[in-house]
Parts: C-alpha cells; sequence; structure tokens
C-alpha cells in the first residue's frame, strides 16, 4: 500500500468528483503494468493506494514519485512531501501523516514573516510541499521546492487554487470567458491547482473574475 502526500478533504459530490479524478490519475500512471489498485482514504483525508500484481513495486515506487508519500516514521536527512496545514508567526506547519514545523528561517524565500511568505508565492492551504526533515533540528523547505517556487515567481503570473480537480478549474475559466487568458493548469495536488497566465493577463483581475465561481481559496502570484 501507498499513501499519497495529496489530501482529499471536500464532501458531497465534490468528494466523489476527486475519488474519480484520483483513480484517473493514478491508472494513468501505473494502468499499463500489470497490477490492480484500489483506492481509499484515511481518517486524516490522505489517500491509499492498495497494488497487487506482478508489477506491484514497480507500481508503488511510480505512484511515491508522482506524488510522494506518506510514511509512518521520518528519518533525519530525508526529503519528503507533507502538505501546508498551517501558518503562524513561527513559520509553517505542514502535515506529513504528523506535524512538521518549518520555521520562518528555513523556509529560506526572502524577507518577511510566514504570512508574507504565503502571501509572495501564492501558497494556498493542502498545497503538497517537499521538505527536508530536521529530526531534533529544525526541517526546512527543501532546495528543490525553493528553486520551483522561486521560478513562479519569474513567470507571466500564476493563480493557485485549492479545492478544485484540475478539470474543474479547467471548466471554470473556460466558463468565465478566460479560455485565452491562461496557458495551462498545472496539477500541484489533487485539489490544488496553479494557473499559468498568459502574457498580459493580470492575476488579480482574473481572481476577481472567476473567484464567485469557485469555493476555493485563491492566491496570486505576481512577477
Amino acid at each position: 500500500m501507498v499513501v499519497l502526500a495529496t489530501k482529499l478533504y471536500v464532501e458531497g459530490d465534490a468528494r466523489d468528483r476527486a475519488l474519480d479524478s484520483l483513480r484517473s490519475l493514478v491508472d494513468n500512471e501505473i494502468g499499463e503494468l500489470e497490477v490492480e489498485f484500489d483506492l481509499g482514504v484515511r481518517h486524516d483525508d490522505f489517500p491509499s493506494v492498495t497494488i497487487e500484481g506482478e508489477d506491484a513495486t514497480v507500481a508503488r515506487n511510480v505512484l511515491r514519485e508522482e506524488f510522494g508519500e506518506i510514511v509512518p516514521d521520518l528519518t533525519a536527512g530525508e526529503t519528503y512531501v507533507g502538505t501546508l496545514e498551517s501558518w503562524d508567526d513561527g513559520g509553517f506547519v505542514l502535515d506529513a501523516g504528523q506535524p512538521v514545523r518549518i520555521p520562518t528561517d528555513e523556509l529560506d524565500l526572502g524577507p518577511g514573516s510566514a504570512e508574507q511568505v504565503r502571501e509572495r508565492f501564492g501558497l494556498v492551504q493542502h498545497v503538497p510541499l517537499r521538505f527536508v526533515y530536521g529530526g531534533d533540528a529544525p526541517s526546512r523547505l527543501a532546495d528543490e521546492e525553493r528553486d520551483r517556487l522561486y521560478e513562479w515567481t519569474r513567470g507571466t503570473g500564476r493563480l493557485n487554487v485549492n479545492s478544485a480537480t484540475r478539470a474543474e478549474v479547467r471548466a471554470t475559466l473556460n466558463r468565465a470567458g478566460h479560455a485565452r487568458d491562461y496557458v495551462t493548469v498545472e496539477r500541484l495536488g489533487l485539489l490544488e491547482q496553479s494557473v499559468l497566465c498568459t502574457e498580459g493577463t493580470d492575476p488579480p483581475g482574473l481572481l476577481s473574475s472567476v473567484g464567485e465561481y469557485l469555493p476555493s481559496e485563491l492566491r496570486c502570484v505576481v512577477p
């Protein structure tokens, strides 16, 4: 079994759609291998994938690489994926199956408080983030994660969204008349997406236009 490092926290019909989306994502990754799989959702909203078949080991490794894995025990110095659970004056708290605090100084994302960093990089709640577990020392954001976030600020702007699948975000943008205002919708997690704006599109303007259609948290990245 692999516990994926992305959360399924919506309810009702939205939960059913999210599960269908996850089933399709998993099938896209391992559907050509000699395996069968079943999906479940743990009490803490992390989905689990039970895999059986000749290629089960390969399939588990593919999913670990694609989504990250929630494991029972963390080892100091190793890199893991956790979801952004909360933030305060002291830093971020990630959910990696257990709370992991990243002090503000260990984010290394420029000046300001953790809340200012979150606003500047458009980090919505539950977005998966890679970190290096510190054990007895402070944990820190992984170098590759910092590089990715800094890259966001060098582009044409982004609108980050949670509580919606990639298909739902794309449909909302198109329905609201913004089909030409974005290049693509990047999947950050199962229910966390990043809308990559076209040159000349104003991310805050896009937010104000589509915000009423999405029951989500929305955050802009303005280059």
